[in-house]
């Protein structure tokens, strides 16, 4: 059965504040319907607050949908680009009733997320079917599929962390540790989705085009109640026991964050780079794949797979991810209710 046909392009994405007065409101919009602690939320403000209240995010979207519109451009694709978020403007809704306006009726969306979880894919989908519902006579969306294993993406991070790699003399380049990183998700969450697998699958992959057959798979970024487990080991627990030893070159690759959240800014570049300070530990860390032209030409390919039938293109041990989710695939988590 052919696949209908497309008319637009959306760019699915987290979202972002932008300045000190849009922190809360950003934060309650995160937060929404989920156990954390006011204070634990507080304490999060404070960290946009560190850099004027405004999220990278944002900026990196935009300059994603440049350079997107360009690569579709060159390859004759008439498809306009529109950006949605979850939880900041533009919200999806408000996208949605543009589209409809500008006479859009079938729009394929790239989320902003390599690897399947509840928060990464499925609450993605969720979002499109909520964001429809408040809009008459909304567009049709259907969602571009998983990613972590197209070579396109394995390629862009691996050069990424050859870039990092250079911040050491080539004698001590050799020997230092690499550590990647992802967002910690609840254990209950984690074991109803493929998260891990496909983060190791995807470590091991990047490694595999670098030459470095030795890394750690550490989290970072965990929030709610501290009864409820999340996935381990913590960044901070790795570098202490780094640091304990003789190894002083630490690279560290946030190979689960497409672009410069809050997270990594905050909670690598700020945090981890001073614990690596107080330990004597030499840091360098990898960029996000961002806005790299491997990125962008693998979103072109995404979008050909679903238009003209193109080649489904990974490497490693797992194949393409299918473009519609199992009905029983990463359900939200089981929230564990504090005393």
């Amino acid at each position: 059965m052919p696949e209908p046909a497309y008319d637009s392009i959306l760019v699915l994405s987290f979202g972002g504040p932008e300045s000190d007065q849009d922190v809360i409101p950003f934060l309650e919009n995160v937060l929404r319907g989920r156990n954390v602690p006011h204070e634990r939320m507080l304490e999060v403000a404070e960290h946009y607050y560190h850099f004027g209240g405004r999220s990278p995010i944002n900026d990196q979207n935009r300059e994603l949908i440049r350079a997107l519109r360009a690569a579709l451009e060159e390859r004759g694709l008439d498809l306009p680009v529109y950006w949605g978020n979850r939880n900041w403007h533009p919200f999806l809704a408000d996208t949605l009733r543009q589209m409809r306006d500008d006479g859009r009726h079938r729009a394929l969306a790239f989320a902003t997320s390599a690897f399947s979880s509840y928060s990464g894919c499925r609450q993605y989908r969720q979002d499109i079917v909520a964001g429809r519902a408040q809009v008459e006579n909304a567009p049709e969306v259907d969602k571009l599929r998983i990613f972590y294993n197209h070579p396109l993406f394995i390629e862009a991070m691996a050069q990424r962390v050859r870039e990092a790699l250079r911040h050491f003399p080539a004698d001590r380049a050799g020997r230092a540790r690499l550590i990647y990183t992802a967002h910690s998700i609840p254990i209950s969450m984690s074991q109803a989705s493929d998260y891990v697998q496909q983060l190791n699958e995807a470590c091991r992959l990047v490694s595999e085009q670098i030459g470095r057959p030795e890394w750690t798979l550490a989290y970072q970024s965990r929030s709610g109640p501290p009864g409820q487990p999340w996935l381990e080991p913590d960044i901070g627990d790795v570098l202490r026991e780094i640091g304990a030893g003789s190894d002083r070159e630490v690279v560290i690759a946030p190979i689960g964050f497409l672009s410069d959240h809050m997270e990594v800014l905050y909670d690598l570049d700020t945090e981890a780079r001073q614990l690596c300070d107080e330990l004597g530990i030499d840091m360098a860390r990898a960029g996000t794949v961002g806005v790299h032209p491997c990125v962008v030409q693998m979103i072109v390919e995404l979008i050909e797979e679903r238009t003209q039938g193109a080649e489904r293109r990974t490497i490693g041990r797992f194949g393409p991810e299918p473009d519609e989710c199992r009905e029983d695939c990463c359900p939200p988590p089981a929230m564990r209710r504090r005393p």
